[in-house]
């Protein structure tokens, strides 16, 4: 039994957290001043560029990038781990009914929960290490077979089934579609996901952290963790990065669509990071991807972008303000055939590594994550009125 520790005296810190230091972590960090992250001991850019999502996965979960034998023994476990149980594939036209037009993403916090009962889940205070890893492994292969379901059956179209032969990236873009995506196609999807596995104590992170904290199972972490990322705010943005492209619509438009909106102290999504203050690596890599495909939606983004900035220099001088992940995502991920829809659920199908990595990390640790707030309201004690 755990006995309750007096209370500490409280301590003001700056709103949102910023900056608090809460744990240690192994995982990686954000170094936001040199415009750098890193996955353990990798840098994550490196990584997506010359490493598979799967490898990049082995890295997280067990700790080490694997070798030749480890890279074929667990793209065959994992992909055996894609389909869904039965119980689950049954309900998820329920889900969707249920859900409206609520989207793929809002259908997975469903889907995970009704997943991890059905896999028999046991919180992560109740199992070990290789239990809690299990778990986890079944989860994230599972993540895209559910996102792709819930979007094909939100079109009125059947799933498709997951394929074993095929990487993580082209499985998922070939349940989407139903049809075998290119090997560019595919590896242009799969530098997007290994950039967005981690990035630090983002919200949804730390929300997998803080439910992983209390000893609850993985499925509810993750769920937790979906929820976060569900908020516009978080993980939201590619698709508005691209609404803003078409709201411009044309050359001549950037420069007076940018000043009436910076003007009207409305944020141009896309822009701006609260960690970074130089550019996003993730955007600078991802720039790089588009223009290896090229048209007239690349050309346009680079000079929206070239342009934003300077307007953002000239009006909010002293800021740093460039191009985040979100705003070449959205270029790429619609050049790869990808609805918006599911950019964000895209997303999520990169991030559940990393809240997995994270949660594995907190259950290693017993204390749960418990702050405290300070009160502002009317001062008690008062007396309560009689009933009417």
């Amino acid at each position: 039994m755990q006995i309750d520790q007096p209370a500490a005296a409280p301590v003001d810190v700056p709103r949102g957290l910023a900056g608090v230091v809460v744990t240690d972590t192994a995982l990686g960090d954000v170094r936001g001043r040199e415009g750098f992250y890193h996955y353990r001991e990798y840098s994550a850019v490196d990584l997506a560029q010359r490493r598979s999502f799967e490898d990049v996965w082995h890295l997280m979960i067990h700790g080490d990038l694997p070798d030749s034998a480890q890279q074929a023994a667990f793209a065959a476990y994992t992909g055996q781990l894609r389909r869904l149980p039965d119980g689950v594939r049954a309900a998820l036209p329920a889900v969707v009914a249920a859900g409206g037009s609520s989207g793929p993403l809002a259908g997975l916090r469903s889907a995970l929960s009704l997943f991890g009962a059905m896999k028999g889940f046991r919180p992560v205070y109740d199992t070990d290490a290789d239990q809690r890893r299990a778990d986890t492994m079944a989860a994230v292969a599972a993540v895209p077979t559910m996102l792709a379901a819930l979007y094909r059956l939100g079109g009125g179209l059947e799933p498709v089934e997951p394929r074993t032969d095929l990487s993580y990236s082209a499985n998922y873009l070939y349940m989407l579609t139903g049809s075998e995506p290119s090997a560019k196609q595919a590896r242009a999807i799969e530098q997007y996901l290994i950039a967005t596995i981690d990035h630090g104590f983002n919200a949804s992170t730390f929300t997998a952290r803080v439910i992983a904290s209390t000893g609850a199972d993985v499925a509810a972490a993750l769920v937790g963790a979906v929820g976060a990322l569900s908020g516009p705010l978080h993980g939201g943005a590619p698709s508005r990065a691209l609404d803003t492209l078409d709201a411009i619509g044309s050359p001549e438009r950037i420069d007076g669509w940018i000043r009436e909106h910076v003007l009207a102290g409305e944020r141009i999504m896309g822009f701006g990071h609260p960690v970074y203050r130089t550019e996003d690596p993730r955007s600078r890599m991802l720039r790089g991807i588009a223009q290896q495909f090229g048209g007239p939606l690349v050309d346009f983004a680079i000079e929206v972008e070239q342009r934003v900035e300077a307007i953002l220099t000239e009006l909010k001088p002293g800021r740093e303000l460039h191009t985040n992940v979100e705003f070449y995502a959205g270029v790429v991920m619609e050049l790869c055939g990808l609805p918006r829809e599911m950019f964000t659920p895209t997303f999520a199908a990169a991030r559940v590594v990393g809240w997995s990595a994270n949660i594995l990390e907190q259950a290693r640790d017993s204390k749960i994550i418990r702050p405290a707030a300070r009160y502002v309201g009317p001062p008690p004690p008062a007396v309560v009125p009689a009933a009417a």
